[in-house]
């Protein structure tokens, strides 16, 4: 089989790689992206039925194409997949679906790639696979342990899991919603809390998203020391609510601190529960402060809302930590690990990584010249892993594409003899 060419090569088909082929077609940047499943594969099968966008549809776009809903309606799963399609067709976008790379390594100006329907040959790589691709799942309770065990990006429905109680891990958005889903359905449900950040779903009749663009958060190009990885627990479901973990104890959650171990069925729990969730508290509170400051200084015209400063009372699993769990004498039958995605770069056979196997880059553009990374969390601010945020970074690499191309393209003068 011939080697196929082409002068840039996306790699991934999400919003990411989307995003890039938008503004490679606008440049005139010949190229093609490749996917290994279907547009938006994760989207498609890698979340829970119910899900829906943490911003409402007005934020969580691009800003070429709208939703066909509500600006302040939240987008759910196939929503969102039927859009990133949308912009595909919309933008003519050279998709090639259902193509794995398998690997890319150098090879003379350019890079190979080998994929499952033969090599290609490219000048420049994105690799646009996203923050999402390799489920993590700790090894504390071991598979014999007898319970079942899911990554997030599994779960379904409650009615996919066996019969019992849930445990749920991890507080960030993905947990406390599956958490309360599973509450919700009539089944007992543990939820392991760790650090996490809490906004308001609305304050002040703005939305959280609309607050930190206004406050400049989304625009933040470092995280605090310490916060890289902390998750933000916000719910777009049921028209969207902010998460508050002490009303779910209140409605039925048993909370529990980080799993530490496990040994003889009995899982040991760290005694750090009532420092997260206040530590979650004060991070509301610290926005919602922030946000009447800003009120009051450009004297905008919204109402105060003097109920969204108060924290309910302690319930009796935070004051009294459970500290032990034995997951057969509760009758727990599953586990939902809700712990986030690792990196998973592989396919990538180039001198790009740091000892850690991260990425290194600068806003994108990797040390390996021609190689590009798009959708990374923090790749130039906050917002960078997000549907809007990618799109700004992908406009800026699509131009630094551009900009080598046609410096390539440049006759190099002929120097007249002395």
């Amino acid at each position: 089989m011939a080697e196929e060419r082409i002068d840039t090569l996306v790699v991934g088909a999400g919003q990411a790689g989307l995003a890039m082929s938008e503004h490679l077609v606008r440049l005139g940047v010949p190229h093609l992206v490749l996917e290994r499943g279907r547009i938006a594969e994760r989207w498609r099968s890698e979340r829970w039925d119910s899900l829906v966008a943490n911003g409402p549809a007005w934020h969580d776009r691009f800003p070429t194409r709208t939703f066909d809903m509500a600006p302040d309606a939240f987008a759910g799963r196939d929503d969102i997949a039927s859009y990133l399609e949308g912009v595909a067709l919309a933008n003519t976008s050279p998709v090639r679906c259902g193509v794995d790379v398998r690997r890319v390594r150098r090879s003379g100006r350019g890079f190979r790639a080998e994929t499952s329907e033969g090599a290609i040959a490219a000048r420049r790589v994105v690799a646009a696979t996203g923050p999402f691709q390799r489920p993590v799942i700790p090894p504390v309770v071991p598979p014999e342990a007898g319970p079942v065990q899911v990554h997030s990006s599994a779960y379904r429905n409650p009615a996919g899991l066996p019969e019992g109680a849930v445990l749920v891990v991890g507080s960030g958005s993905s947990g406390a919603q599956i958490a309360e889903e599973l509450m919700r359905a009539g089944r007992r449900v543990f939820l392991s809390v760790g650090p996490h950040e809490r906004p308001p779903r609305r304050y002040r009749g703005r939305d959280f998203c609309w607050w930190l663009r206004e406050l400049g958060h989304w625009d933040a190009a470092t995280p605090a020391p310490g916060t890289a990885h902390v998750t933000i627990a916000v719910s777009g479901a049921e028209g969207g609510r902010t998460v508050d973990f002490r009303r779910l104890a209140e409605e039925g959650v048993t909370l529990l601190g980080m799993a530490e171990g496990f040994a003889d069925g009995v899982l040991r729990l760290a005694p750090d529960l009532a420092r997260h969730v206040r530590a979650g508290d004060e991070s509301h509170l610290a926005l919602l402060r922030e946000a009447d400051s800003h009120v009051e200084a450009r004297g905008l015209d919204l109402p105060p809302e003097p109920e969204a400063h108060r924290i309910g009372p302690d319930p009796a699993c935070l004051s009294d930590p459970i500290l032990s769990l034995d997951l057969a004498a509760e009758g727990v039958g599953s586990i939902v690990w809700a712990t986030g995605y690792a990196l998973d770069f592989g396919w990538l056979d180039l001198d790009a990584f740091d000892a850690d196997g991260r990425p290194v880059h600068d806003r994108g553009v990797s040390r390996v010249p021609g190689l590009y990374f798009l959708g990374l969390p923090w790749l130039t601010m906050r917002g960078s892993s997000f549907i809007w945020g990618v799109w700004r970074d992908a406009e800026a690499l699509a131009r630094h594409v551009a900009a080598r191309r046609s410096k390539a393209a440049r006759p190099t003068p002929e120097r007249t003899p002395s």
